[in-house]
């Protein structure tokens, strides 16, 4: 099968596409002939060996995980209530640049055949974590949210999702056009964060009050100047760290002390702690996008082995939406949308 694998950290260059043994199920793991697989913030960081959690060390050669899509053809010793045939997606840290991939059987999930493979990139990792970390800020009709990198893979959908649940939406994008994206998507404010005063911006369009809950996963300043945007009684979900690393300056215990709440979010701890929870988002979300309420923006589809120019896309900071691999082996993709 063809994989794209790293021989060592760097640059797209070292992303490589070679021809490897197709790999077994081991026990509780299935075999996922993978029609679309997703290219993200994070396996640029992989890529770079910037990522920061402290689970992903593998070692050379790496094949970089994300989102997958595509239908079982094997199933390993001890998996129940999965056979072959069945169309599934999962989220993998390692594995998923490649035509089969292996994935532990508990983080699938299925994937109706009428969803086209694109979109459902969006049901193993970007939907659950939006909708997550709404659950965990205990997002309610009427409340404000402040959606950080609106326009990208997470934030694009976190955008529809919190305008589905009641919310006014406040949406921070890095430029004009972005901001443009995200009011289409049903903002309805939206702040370019490249301007020094964008936190006076967004206090502003809340009149002064602050914002009921932010979903912040870029981090560090824009972290601390969020606790001090956040309304008393206010949450402040942190999940990723887009702005270049996972270091935040200092935040003063005085700062939450007009009852504002920080916590941070990871799908693999909302997952197994709240399992019921997750299955209910993934039919939630399933539903949304079969009937076109939500829908997953694909900025541009690209073969298996033009894996580098995707991560040249994502590392510019250009798409609105999701970038997506097509490994060729399905037909149930429609292609680029925008």
């Amino acid at each position: 099968m063809r994989a794209v694998r790293i021989h060592e950290y760097g640059g797209p260059e070292v992303l490589r596409t070679e021809e490897v043994p197709i790999p077994e199920p081991g026990p509780g793991q299935v075999l996922i002939e993978a029609e679309a697989v997703s290219v993200g913030f994070a396996q640029t960081q992989m890529r770079r060996n910037a990522f920061p959690a402290p689970m992903w060390r593998p070692e050379f050669p790496i094949t970089l995980g994300g989102d997958v899509v595509g239908d079982v053809v094997a199933v390993g010793p001890g998996v129940t209530g999965i056979v072959v045939g069945d169309r599934v997606g999962a989220f993998t840290l390692h594995g998923a640049y490649a035509e089969y991939v292996v994935v532990d059987a508990d983080t699938v999930l299925p994937v109706p055949a009428a969803l086209d493979a694109a979109q459902a990139t969006a049901l193993p990792a970007p939907g659950p974590i939006a909708m997550g970390t709404m659950g965990t800020a205990s997002l309610a009709p009427g409340e404000s949210v402040l959606v950080h990198a609106a326009s990208g893979g997470i934030g694009h959908l976190a955008v529809q999702l919190a305008r589905l649940a009641g919310a006014t939406v406040i949406a921070t994008a890095g430029t004009p056009e972005k901001c443009a994206y995200a009011r289409s998507l049903g903002a309805d404010v939206a702040v370019d964060y490249s301007r020094a005063d964008w936190a006076d911006a967004v206090r502003e369009a809340t009149g002064g009050r602050g914002v009921d809950v932010i979903l912040d996963s870029v981090g560090g300043e824009v972290l601390r100047q969020g606790v001090r945007l956040l309304a008393p009684f206010g949450r402040l979900v942190f999940y990723g760290s887009a702005g270049g690393g996972p270091d935040i300056p200092a935040v003063s215990p005085m700062e939450l002390i007009g009852m504002k709440f920080l916590t941070g979010f990871a799908l693999s701890a909302w997952r197994s702690a709240r399992p019921e929870r997750y299955r209910a988002d993934h039919d939630a979300l399933t539903a949304h996008l079969l009937a076109g309420t939500v829908r997953q923006t694909v900025h541009a589809t690209l073969p298996l082995e033009d894996v580098g120019k995707a991560h040249e896309i994502v590392e510019s900071r250009a798409q609105l939406g999701r970038i997506v691999l097509l490994t060729g082996r399905g037909d149930r993709t429609t292609g680029s949308a925008a």
